[in-house]
């Protein structure tokens, strides 16, 4: 029988001595070991959702300068509610998962609409705004306004696990269940925002997912995992998916001193983005000869012939295939990209600017919000100008 089939407990609780003795020692060593952060001791709303959300599958080292140069350029909700999609997008390039930035701005314009830009104190108001989950509503709660909100990140899923010993997959329905229960049982009446990010430091900073400094730890005689010498074993690993290799096309299309740029549509990777016309190979990889492609080497003739109908099935272009300039490897989610980059040239049958799609000199590409490796492409095709052309 399962436990919740016989309404066992989701975890074990502290008793409350060891609660206090738990709170006092993290206390104590968060005094002394707190992570200097831009984002940190500021009590503002708005600051605290823009770190939190980049935060999110991100490195704390990737975000910092990303944080404050997003910052400077809109440095209140108001600021980023009047901003254009394209320069909100912009000023998130390279940080990935762009649904992020879409969802923030659109959650910059609900709230100023709705509430001249004040950000509602209660998680189920919170959570009710787009792309903001549990876990940021306990952020903003606990870090901006010292409301109780359990936090269960990376970092803290890892602790929590160890903390409890936790035996099943944290990341599965019930293991999730334990941990929120778990971080809202460890939750003071006061000074809760530092009591969290004390939390998350030490997750970050001691109990590693490797190698947990454990004779560091402030928690150690709290620590079950510990205690039964399990540490190494818990948290279970997360499962990792199958890696699927592909190969797609970015094209970088000339007129006179223009690209051909396109708007990624919604539904699919990097929409709201723009980019050179790029498609997957799909069935057509076989034209890609096993010894690669060169800069200086000839492009087999059927596969210059599947890319230059490829670009004017999308885009109307009619265009000859000049060159091919690098491959670039990238990895998103589970697939292995390697993209072959050409140059291609059109002289004729232009399509028209729409708004999805622009032609722009070389010198404004950088205006335009690019996904990483087209921003790579573009890098490259401005530092050949003219000598390449």
């Amino acid at each position: 029988m399962s436990r919740r089939e016989n309404n066992e407990p989701l975890f074990e609780p502290y008793d409350s001595a060891t609660l206090t003795k738990l709170r006092r020692s993290l206390k104590s060593w968060y005094a002394n070991r707190a992570r200097d952060l831009p984002w940190r001791n500021i009590g503002e709303a708005y600051k605290v959702w823009i770190s939190e959300i980049m935060l999110q599958q991100t490195t704390v080292a990737t975000v910092v300068p990303y944080f404050e140069r997003f910052i400077n350029r809109f440095p209140t909700i108001h600021d980023l509610a009047k901003a254009e999609q394209d320069e909100v997008l912009r000023h998130w390039e390279g940080l990935g998962y762009y649904s992020r930035a879409r969802n923030i701005h659109k959650t910059a314009k609900l709230l100023v609409e709705q509430s001249d830009g004040v950000f509602p104190e209660s998680t189920d108001d919170l959570t009710a705004l787009p792309g903001i989950g549990r876990y940021t509503a306990g952020a903003i709660m606990s870090f901006a306004f010292d409301l109780p909100g359990a936090i269960v990140e990376a970092n803290t899923l890892r602790l929590y696990s160890r903390l409890l010993c936790l035996e099943e997959n944290p990341r599965a329905t019930h293991g999730q269940k334990a941990l929120w229960a778990f971080a809202e049982h460890l939750l003071p009446r006061k000074n809760i925002g530092p009591f969290n990010q004390s939390l998350m430091d030490l997750g970050a900073t001691v109990c590693t997912p490797n190698e947990p400094d454990c004779p560091e730890c402030p928690l150690l005689p709290h620590c079950r995992a510990a205690s039964a010498d399990r540490q190494y074993e818990v948290p279970l690993a997360a499962q990792k998916p199958e890696i699927t290799p592909v190969i797609e096309v970015s094209v970088a299309v000339q007129h006179e001193d223009r690209f051909l740029l396109r708007r990624c549509p919604g539904g699919q990777r990097w929409a709201g983005l723009w980019d050179f016309v790029r498609f997957p190979l799909g069935d057509a990889e076989s034209l890609v000869p096993t010894s690669g492609l060169t800069a200086a080497g000839a492009v087999p003739k059927r596969l210059t012939s599947h890319i230059e109908s490829s670009v004017q099935d999308a885009t109307g272009a009619d265009i000859q295939l000049d060159r091919f300039l690098k491959e670039l490897r990238h990895s998103v989610t589970r697939y292995r990209i390697s993209l072959l980059c050409f140059l291609a040239s059109t002289d004729h049958a232009i399509p028209e600017a729409t708004e999805n799609l622009q032609w722009v000199p070389a010198a404004q590409l950088d205006d335009y919000p690019l996904s990483t490796t087209g921003r790579k492409l573009a890098v490259l095709v401005q530092r050949k100008q003219p000598t390449l052309f």
